[in-house]
């Protein structure tokens, strides 16, 4: 299983440094979200000071931004990183597309599956210089002149990965992406039970054949050197259990687990702003369902147990009431790694 880390430095001058380190430290891949900064800038500079990781946005919202515009951006980064760069791509939720981005709101599944083959094509454009040409119905590409193709690279073209949530979206996946990114708030159940067979429909009905898209996340894990840290760190994930499942986009995880009505709950408590409040409607039960916890020398072993048979990736920036010994670090990235 490979092991990746998630950029937390929030000055673009402290990335390269920490990507460096995450390399140092056994790491297979780091990444970098769209939050509170761009999604692209960090990884550029997390080239430079890397030489072997993989470096992903996890996720970069894709309907902001023209096809041709993340075709471009991926291109550079490919380049920079010699081959290393993953383009992992978001829907997110209709209030934010219309209200923090304004843009158009479109049935965000079908798409994003144009959204991925356009970016192809343009890719392949360049690669072969081969007439752009895509129709679809949200996307229209058909000018590319030479003073705007960069031509061919030495490198393939980036992987493509896809979050998703509900299992038509899932299906997109399986049809037309090399991977899936799970959201935070998940559970092995989920996997078994919507994520995976959504990715088998897809790949069926694709033609796809060969194994399926990659599957990378991990839920929350909680993880500490004793009971006592692990209470503590217990207490933020309660508070972001609560925030995701206050979304009505995310009520189909809930339901997985008959926990829909707390969803309810949540939704109209931050309705009325009361975030403080809503933490503790998450139960213990709950956090079971969508955290893996254990000490430093059992969280490898439980996460596998759980997890082991259903990803390929595990994102390992764990919930923690202190940072963690890099020498214990070390240890469990590369449990994670072998799988013991």
């Amino acid at each position: 299983m490979r092991v990746n880390y998630r950029l937390s430095s929030k000055e673009l001058s402290g990335v390269p440094g920490e990507a460096a380190w995450a390399e140092s430290m056994g790491y297979d891949g780091v990444s970098s979200s769209e939050t509170a900064h761009d999604p692209f800038l960090p990884l550029a500079l997390a080239a430079t000071s890397t030489s072997r990781v993989t470096l992903a946005t996890s996720v970069a919202i894709a309907f902001p931004r023209s096809p041709m515009v993340t075709a471009h951006t991926s291109r550079d980064l490919q380049d920079l990183s010699q081959g290393r760069f993953r383009l992992g791509l978001g829907t997110q939720v209709k209030g934010h597309i219309e209200r923090r981005f304004s843009t158009t709101w479109e049935a965000p599944g079908p798409k994003l599956r144009e959204y991925v083959q356009s970016l192809r094509h343009i890719w392949d454009c360049w690669a072969t210089g081969s007439k752009l040409d895509y129709q679809g119905k949200y996307y229209q590409f058909s000018l590319m002149t030479p003073f705007f193709n960069p031509g061919p690279s030495l490198y393939p073209a980036p992987t493509v990965f896809t979050g998703a949530v509900n299992a038509y979206n899932c299906q997109v996946a399986g049809e037309v992406c090399d991977g899936l990114m799970l959201h935070s708030l998940t559970s092995a159940e989920y996997v078994r039970n919507v994520v995976r067979p959504g990715l088998e429909k897809g790949a069926e009905k694709a033609g796809r054949e060969g194994p399926l898209a990659r599957l990378t996340g991990s839920g929350f894990i909680i993880t500490g050197p004793n009971q006592s840290s692990i209470r503590a760190a217990t207490v933020e994930v309660r508070r972001r259990i609560a925030f995701y499942a206050s979304t009505r986009t995310y009520f189909p995880v809930l339901e997985a687990h008959g926990f829909e009505e707390i969803g309810v709950q949540l939704h109209q408590m931050s309705l009325k702003g009361e975030w403080a409040e809503m933490g503790e409607l998450i139960s213990d039960e709950m956090v079971d369902a969508f955290a893996v916890i254990g000490e430093y020398d059992e969280i490898a072993g439980r996460f596998l147990e759980r997890y082991g048979d259903l990803l390929d990736d595990v994102n390992f920036s764990p919930s923690t009431d202190g940072p963690i010994e890099e020498v214990q670090l070390r240890r469990i990235i590369q449990q994670l790694q072998d799988g013991a």
